[in-house]
């Protein structure tokens, strides 16, 4: 079975046995937890924690949100945390933005405008997905059938008071060593 077709999660109602997803012949249990960043500042403590991770990098995460949860605001303070100069702009039209640092590749998706699976081949989207390097996703949703399973996706909620609720589901082991020292210091 190829990544791009592995299963959705198994939820099991009323037990306590975590979600488990199955692609490839491994099963990976999910963890979830659930965060609330009050402020921006928040979020940027978020990403400077994840930017110091080694297995950050060769990682793919999935970010969610509706406009203006701060998906891409996310992502640009972890981009600033891992090195990233100059301007840091959304890919909406591009799809993808790329950035080359010293011991890093990172390629940033926005799938919000992606219709076309085709797309997906024609511009070596998968090559991308094969290589080393991180890959941050916004939008998944809109190519999920594309989409390797994430190792940690992020789904961000904006609550009447402006501050953020995130829940993180950790999807393979990389996401799991992710989630767990990305709140390891989560007040």
């Amino acid at each position: 079975m190829r990544e791009s077709q592995c299963l959705p999660p198994v939820l099991y109602s009323g037990d306590p046995l975590p979600s488990l997803i199955m692609c490839c012949d491994v099963v990976h249990p999910t963890i979830v937890k659930t965060v609330l960043w009050p402020d921006e500042r928040a979020t940027g403590a978020f990403a400077a924690r994840l930017a110091t991770l080694p297995a950050l990098h060769n990682a793919f995460i999935a970010i969610d949100g509706e406009l203006g949860a701060g998906k891409t605001t996310l992502v640009r303070h972890l981009l600033r945390a891992l090195g990233v100069t100059g301007r840091i702009k959304s890919p909406t039209y591009a799809v993808v933005e790329p950035y080359t640092l010293a011991q890093l590749a990172v390629w940033h998706f926005d799938f919000y405008r992606f219709n076309d699976p085709r797309e997906w081949e024609d511009a070596g989207f998968r090559d991308i997905f094969a290589s080393p390097g991180l890959k941050l996703a916004e939008w998944p949703d809109k190519a999920a059938a594309c989409l390797p399973t994430p190792d940690l996706s992020l789904q961000l909620t904006v609550a009447d008071d402006e501050s953020r609720q995130v829940r993180l589901s950790a999807r393979s082991v990389t996401g799991h060593a992710l989630l767990a020292a990305a709140l390891e210091t989560s007040p």
